[in-house]
């Protein structure tokens, strides 16, 4: 069973892709985490869980429904996390995960895929993200055989410097950048309401027309991203740059 969390797509992207190889039914916890339900899954085929990567870990939303899941049938759990550069000591985190939850841990494969972080970073232009799309399309296979074979996921040897993003990094990230308050929204809104529909968080509400941010964010950029009009900004960090979401997705 293939459970993923997404914001712009790339997670939902590798979910459907390595399901594909392992013929493997797909789970949106995104959909059961905005309803508030917890998961209970049974599956005889390993667990296979897909996220994208915040500040070198599992976004804490996913982390935290996982922990709080029930799993039944194989024991088995693979991680697979898409990133814009690297998942530092994630590894570490998703094997202290399935020792929490009672899983075995297959290891988690990193595939590369185009920024999405808009919040702080510049998105790659076309061509480059087709670049990028056309080497994790690879990494993704290779993933998916290795999971289909019952295989360990090989994991390149982490150093300080992952440690350091991976522990305090994180903790900091979350800390001082991770909330509602910068997003905003101008006069190009149509009020057609996809922000609130994606939030898989419930923050974005639609007040009179125009979305709101509460609180509970988690920074996944589906609102600014999927905006049909660009209406919607994050700041002045925003401003200017291009958005993204996965092809897939368009």
């Amino acid at each position: 069973m293939v459970i993923y969390f997404t914001g712009t797509g790339n997670s939902r992207y590798c979910a459907k892709k390595i399901a594909a190889v392992t013929e493997d039914t797909v789970i949106n916890a995104g959909e059961l985490i905005k309803s508030g339900k917890k998961g209970s899954f049974s599956s005889e085929k390993p667990y296979v869980f897909v996220a994208p990567t915040y500040s070198w870990q599992l976004p804490r939303v996913f982390d935290g429904f996982l922990r709080e899941a029930a799993f039944s049938g194989s024991r088995k759990a693979y991680f697979v996390m898409t990133c814009g550069d690297d998942i530092g000591c994630a590894g570490v985190k998703n094997k202290e995960l399935c020792e929490t939850v009672g899983l075995t841990y297959m290891g988690t494969a990193e595939i590369k895929m185009p920024e999405n972080y808009i919040a702080m970073f510049d998105v790659p232009d076309e061509k480059s993200c087709d670049e990028i799309m056309l080497s994790a399309h690879k990494l993704i296979s290779q993933a998916g055989k290795s999971i289909l074979g019952g295989e360990m996921l090989p994991e390149r040897k982490r150093g300080l410097a992952d440690k350091l993003k991976t522990g305090p990094v994180n903790t900091l990230f979350y800390r001082l950048f991770v909330n509602a308050k910068a997003f905003r929204c101008d006069d190009r809104c149509i009020s057609c309401g996809r922000c609130e529909r994606l939030c898989p968080m419930n923050t974005v509400k639609l007040v009179d027309g125009r979305p709101q941010w509460g609180e509970g964010c988690t920074h996944c950029m589906a609102c600014i991203s999927y905006c049909p009009e660009e209406a919607i900004e994050y700041g002045r960090k925003s401003v200017g740059k291009r958005r993204y979401r996965c092809k897939e997705e368009n």
